[in-house]
């Protein structure tokens, strides 16, 4: 799904109509939400509510520094906003939260949200504290298009992209739950963001870039481009895009070292195949010893986990001289699965002769599995209700045929 063309709405002191972000034309309820705008674009919000340019200017960099530095949500607390100018706000503009359907938190300390978007559909995040760091996944649509045969999640239907509000918004959510305001980099439970829940981020690259654009700003969230990481499945044409406008670090999804393997298991190689991905990630910008690129291979039992697989892995990351760090995650099997995990031996095999050959390959611990929050797991209720359902009349239907 494309990002809705400008509008054009005329703005004070402006003969001629100029375009205007889609963010901005307001909801059901007459207001525009501030949440996931751009500086200009929160000015011109201001603006074309007919507070004119001088104190629009004064007035943005004000909300942004409450609604991003402080994780304001009411007007009212707006301390240096004069008392009149509150309910002039209130009355125009608001400042969002996604919609908590069901919070849960894992025994190992996960915790998993499913949201709400306004018009009704579904999508997750996930938390991680580790001692030395915390995680968030951040989804960047509802559903998938790439139907990755490990993944959960991509058994999804794709519904549509996130906004950059909706992106931004599961960020404000989190620091909301972990008493994270006001902003400061000392100190931080959150002190990571991978963009690894639910979709391909680089088929919804502008409103990616515009969200994580906002969560690194100094003057707000703060967070440094080298404390987030985006993945991908191998959107090749995008990737370079990707490192010279967002300038984050690079995870890949690669899973297999032959195009046979990952043809099936990773559909979109029938599309940009593995060399192409691995010359992507040898020209990404930025990349270096220092900011090495990860590679993420879930390990399933007798389809990509072999010692050869192993040495090849070696073999073509040499190829490419590609600094880099293997994930290997096990694989977290749901009923009707088509693959088994690797056993915990042959994960440890494969690790060593990663390892061995001078490149990091450490084996992800799961985390959250008693709550679906591990990797590929991302799925929501909704949709594991209606499958299950869907299952059970497939059953019914076969059982009645004999």
């Amino acid at each position: 799904m494309q990002t809705a063309p400008a509008l054009s709405m005329p703005i004070p002191g402006h003969i001629d109509p100029v375009p205007v972000p889609r963010a901005l034309v307001p909801r059901s309820d007459g207001r525009i939400d501030l949440l996931g705008l751009s500086k200009a674009d929160l000015r011109m919000a201001l603006e074309t509510s007919q507070l004119d340019p001088k104190q629009a200017k004064l007035r943005a960099k004000q909300l942004w520094h409450w609604i991003y530095n402080r994780g304001v949500t009411d007007f009212a607390l707006m301390t240096d906003i004069s008392k009149a100018m509150q309910p002039w706000l209130e009355q125009r503009f608001t400042i969002s939260r996604p919609q908590v359907v069901e919070a849960q938190v894992s025994t190992d300390g996960t915790r998993k949200w499913l949201l709400r978007t306004d018009d009704g559909n579904d999508y997750e995040m996930v938390f991680i504290p580790d001692a030395d760091r915390g995680t968030l996944c951040v989804s960047s649509q509802v559903g998938c298009t790439l139907n990755c045969r490990f993944c959960h999640t991509g058994t999804m239907r794709l519904v549509r992209n996130l906004t950059p509000g909706e992106i931004v918004g599961q960020v404000m959510l989190a620091r909301d739950a972990l008493g994270e305001w006001p902003s400061q980099p000392e100190g931080r439970m959150l002190t990571n963001i991978v963009m690894m829940g639910m979709g391909e981020p680089l088929y919804n690259f502008d409103n990616v870039r515009d969200g994580l654009k906002i969560v690194m700003d100094g003057d707000g969230i703060g967070l440094s481009r080298r404390r987030i990481t985006l993945s991908t499945s191998g959107v090749v044409p995008l990737m370079a895009r990707a490192g010279e406008e967002i300038s984050v670090n690079l995870a890949v999804s690669l899973h297999a070292v032959t195009n046979e393997i990952r043809d099936e298991i990773v559909p979109i190689n029938r599309k940009y195949k593995l060399e192409q991905v691995l010359q992507a990630c040898a020209d990404y910008p930025g990349a270096n010893n220092a900011r090495r690129i990860t590679f993420e291979y879930v390990m399933l039992k007798d389809k990509n986990d072999s010692d050869a697989d192993a040495r090849e892995l070696v073999r073509l990351l040499k190829k490419y001289d590609l600094p880099a760090k293997v994930n290997l995650i096990p694989f977290n099997p749901w009923p009707g699965a088509p693959y088994e995990c690797s056993t915990p031996e042959r994960i440890k095999a494969f690790s060593n002769i990663v390892f061995d050959a001078g490149i990091s390959a450490p084996v992800r611990t799961p985390r959250g599995r008693d709550i679906d929050a591990a990797c590929g797991q991302l799925k929501t209720a909704s949709e594991k209700k209606t499958r299950a359902e869907l299952d059970r009349l497939a059953e019914e239907k076969q059982a009645a045929l004999g």
